[in-house]
């Protein structure tokens, strides 16, 4: 289902992950929606650039998979945009590259894989809960969303650090949800499907990109999905 493009406007978006692929693609169609973005990446030097190419955005160099940086980001996100209605946790890791079984894989990439897709964005969750609360207090929709994998419901092979930390972050944010519905916060998992991205690349080199759909034509799909489970709910009947 197509939403018009004020459904977003003078929405206050942070996002993880966005100067490439599925992030940078949800940068572009949130500005156009007229939505306050402000995103974290991890290279500065991209962050600078996307942020120049996208007057208006906030970019915010950090590690969300750094447990020392979570209160940094979330207090830069909170500042550069005067508070948060929508956290989109899209920044994600493989764990090891190329992908292998789990028999031959470091703790070490594992940990990475459960630091990046899934305390990481326990960690900004929660300390980003209070900005959430205020968006309600205020009579703004307030929510989270996790980029999801249908690796996160299907056992691939050599996929099992990216596979067991999206499974993870899935039931994570099922129960986050059902512990902050009542508060008037959402959260949401869902899975954009197979994307012609640098991600997805580095996981099938050799997949066709004709076969997979470009990252803008999945966030439109996803942000209208959005609207419909998450904003039209909110919005009174009489104000729509």
């Amino acid at each position: 289902m197509n939403h018009p493009a004020p459904t977003f406007t003078g929405l206050r978006v942070a996002l993880t992950g966005g100067t490439s692929g599925l992030g940078l693609a949800l940068l572009q169609a949130l500005r156009q929606r007229g939505a306050e973005l402000a995103f974290v990446a991890r290279t500065a030097a991209q962050v600078a650039r996307v942020a120049a190419a996208h007057p208006g955005s906030h970019g915010i160099a950090g590690d969300v998979a750094d447990k020392q940086q979570t209160h940094p980001i979330a207090l830069q996100l909170s500042a550069a945009l005067g508070g948060i209605d929508l956290l989109i946790h899209n920044a994600s890791s493989l764990g090891p590259v190329p992908l292998r079984p789990l028999a031959d894989t470091e703790c070490e990439a594992l940990e990475l894989a459960l630091a990046t897709n899934l305390l990481g964005p326990f960690r900004l969750t929660r300390a980003l809960l209070g900005a959430l609360a205020a968006s309600v207090r205020e009579g703004r929709p307030a929510a989270v969303l996790h980029i999801g994998s249908d690796a996160a419901l299907t056992p691939y092979a050599g996929w099992g650090a990216y596979g067991a930390s999206k499974a993870a972050a899935r039931h994570l944010a099922a129960i986050w949800d059902a512990e902050l519905a009542a508060s008037g916060i959402r959260v949401f998992e869902r899975d954009p499907g197979d994307m012609d991205t640098p991600l997805h690349a580095l996981a099938v080199p050799d997949a066709d990109p004709a076969t997979l759909q470009p990252p803008a034509r999945a966030a439109e799909a996803l942000l209208g999905w959005l609207a419909e489970a998450w904003l039209a709910p909110a919005v009174p009947e009489a104000t729509r």
